[in-house]
């Protein structure tokens, strides 16, 4: 995958080129402009994420690219076709931030509907409800009303009907959101087992540390613009080694006695993080 192109070039799965958007801001004021000329490439395969603080442009780049919004000036292409065509936005499958799904509907319920409307063949439906499922580990839940869900639930039900007819881009936004650490690692483990597929994904969130572990090249966005792109071995160090997160203190040290005993050296994870250029991108963009 390509982050920025300074000018549209061969098909991507999905891309934005030159794209502005305003909104009015009424009484003869001037609009609001949530983008800036922005590029973007996100190309087949792979896990694309698209960070930035709140108010920065995600969700407007998304649903530009969803085709629900139109740009002021620019163009949105998925596939090489422009995104308000329904024939590219069929090959998608999206999960909204801050979803409102039908309560009275159990989850079978719903993604049953989700498979009709998205033309799942009526031969595999029941077949393909199951796998999604199990998958996003609400098997168990599958029958009761999503009105009782939690909130990490529902984000597991809406990836749920956003894979129901096995799309090839998956746009989430904030997918994690409201989900605890092991949903969190449930979901990006279903992301990587997706990507080794062949899925294109994009996502947004805050969750850095996420990010850090799954993507494979993030664009930073900041005031509606991109202010960094950059493939993943920016921010993994590319000499040989290995990383540990979340193991508790003892277990740490009985690991580096391990890895010594054997000449191994245990080191301190390079200060290259993805969040530390993630705090420096931003700052120097409100400067």
């Amino acid at each position: 995958m390509t982050a920025i192109a300074p000018s549209c070039g061969p098909v991507a799965a999905l891309e934005l080129c030159e794209v502005t958007k305003e909104y009015p801001s009424g009484c003869g004021r001037m609009p609001l402009r949530a983008l800036d000329r922005v590029n973007l490439r996100v190309g087949l395969g792979g896990i694309f994420g698209l960070l930035g603080p709140n108010g920065s442009g995600k969700s407007t780049a998304l649903k530009l690219l969803l085709g629900l919004l139109a740009p002021t000036s620019g163009t949105c292409r998925i596939f090489g076709l422009p995104s308000e065509v329904p024939e590219a936005r069929r090959v998608i499958g999206y999960v909204p931030d801050g979803p409102a799904y039908p309560r009275y509907l159990t989850g079978r319920e719903f993604l049953r509907f989700m498979a009709r409307l998205t033309g799942v063949s009526r031969s595999g439906r029941e077949g393909r409800l199951m796998e999604v499922l199990e998958w996003v580990g609400l098997q168990d839940a599958a029958d009761r009303r999503i009105g009782g869900y939690s909130r990490g639930m529902l984000q597991r039900i809406g990836l749920a009907q956003a894979l129901v007819h096995n799309p090839r881009i998956l746009i989430l936004d904030e997918p994690t959101a409201g989900v605890d650490a092991v949903g969190v690692t449930a979901i990006d483990s279903l992301l990587t087992r997706l990507r080794a597929e062949g899925r294109t994904i994009l996502l947004t969130s805050h969750l850095l540390g996420s990010l850090e572990r799954i993507c494979d090249e993030v664009a930073i966005l900041a005031q509606g613009r991109v202010v960094y792109a950059a493939p993943r071995s920016a921010w993994v160090s590319r000499s040989s080694g290995l990383r540990v997160d979340a193991l508790p203190a003892p277990e740490q040290i009985a690991l580096r006695h391990w890895v010594e005993a054997r000449g191994g050296k245990v080191a301190a994870a390079s200060a290259d993080s993805l969040e530390r250029i993630y705090g420096e991108a931003v700052r120097a963009a409100v400067r």
